[in-house]
């Protein structure tokens, strides 16, 4: 069972989301926090597999909900909820820890989806926004340390890179190039290390930005 914290401050936005998330039988929403005060000081005690994160709430706003969580511990696997005009927050989201980001208008499949992918360790990155970000990357640079030059990638790196990019797990690349998993991990290990970056989501970033994918 995947338990997963909902945190925005719209109530009809949690409704909505929760009421999709209980159609999936391995998904269980543990708790709905209406802001970020109050996520901070439940999401450390509940320890949720995946946290639901709006950026824009009163108060304390996702961001701040992210680096007061990093100074408590490892930040939970966390999905932004995020809205057309948020890329510059989603940026900063993603600097700040967030696994990758979902459209709130997302549909059933897609949200279970990025449940599933989050809580096993992949990254998130909705084709409907990268071209957004992309273009946010375009305005203010990349936020975050990377390589100026990244070490070229090799044909297979870059396959499995394009796949990271479409949120794909370790396994289902593996299952998807027919190699072990423990391969996939010894190629994500030398893509990050190539482009300079230390998560998937930010190699991802940096793959935008050069136009790998």
């Amino acid at each position: 069972m995947i338990n997963v914290c909902l945190v925005d401050d719209q109530n009809l936005v949690r409704q909505g989301i929760r009421s999709l998330l209980e159609l999936a039988e391995d998904i269980r929403v543990v708790a709905e926090c209406a802001d970020g005060k109050e996520a901070v000081e439940a999401i450390p005690r509940l320890r949720p597999d995946v946290v639901l994160l709006d950026m824009r709430m009163p108060g304390m706003n996702g961001i701040e909900v992210l680096q007061a969580l990093a100074a408590k511990g490892p930040v939970p696997p966390t999905v932004i909820l995020t809205t057309f005009d948020d890329d510059q927050l989603v940026l900063a989201g993603l600097k700040a820890g967030a696994r990758g980001y979902l459209l709130k208008d997302v549909s059933l499949e897609q949200l279970v989806e990025a449940v599933h992918t989050v809580a096993a360790g992949g990254s998130l990155v909705s084709p409907a926004v990268t071209q957004r970000l992309k273009a946010g990357i375009e305005r203010v640079g990349t936020p975050f340390r990377s390589l100026e030059q990244p070490d070229p990638l090799t044909e297979r790196e870059t396959e499995i890179l394009r796949l990271m990019a479409g949120g794909f797990s370790n396994k289902e690349i593996a299952n998807s190039l027919a190699v072990a998993e423990g391969t996939v991990k010894n190629h994500v290990s030398n893509i990050l290390s190539k482009l300079g970056v230390r998560d998937r989501t930010r190699a991802v970033l940096k793959a935008l930005e050069l136009g790998i994918v």
